[in-house]
């Protein structure tokens, strides 16, 4: 099955592929490596989900939030390449997630992103390196953000 099929089949819905907020460019392919900018939480309506883990949202919040940037990645993704099918397997993730001192569960909101990476292009090519870390703001107060390498065809 190929990947758009699998995210129809999945119902995922993409939101408006985000513009670039500062002096950046969202995506620069090297070789066969795509490299994409960190991106927010953006919900469907083009709002952002703000908060701090820990503090605004429980870490079930910050996990939804955290699937709501892999989706944004993957709707920047997508219009670079024209389409999923391109997509080899997921290199690295880096997931910051914007919380309390006190919280430690930075792991478990970046799945949200991770598992969705995993049920679209399976185990095998949708889990790559990745690290999760705590910061004590993010641009806009956004509650995640995450900044991927992909190996395309």
């Amino acid at each position: 099955m190929s990947y758009e099929a699998r995210a129809q089949e999945l119902a995922l819905a993409f939101p408006p592929v985000p513009k670039p907020q500062g002096v950046y460019k969202p995506v620069v392919q090297v070789g066969n490596l795509v490299y994409l900018s960190g991106h927010g939480p953006l919900q469907t309506d083009g709002r952002l989900v703000l908060g701090r883990v820990g503090a605004d949202l429980s870490l079930e919040q910050g996990k939804a939030a955290a699937r709501l940037v892999g989706l944004a990645l993957l709707a920047t993704l997508r219009q670079y390449l024209g389409t999923l099918d391109r997509v080899r397997r997921v290199v690295k993730t880096l997931g910051l997630v914007n919380c309390t001192p006190d919280f430690t569960q930075h792991p478990q909101v970046i799945n949200g992103a991770s598992e969705l990476f995993a049920e679209l292009f399976g185990a095998e090519h949708g889990i790559g390196a990745r690290s999760a870390v705590g910061a004590p703001s993010l641009p806009g107060g956004m509650a995640v953000e995450i900044e991927m390498i992909f190996e395309v065809n």
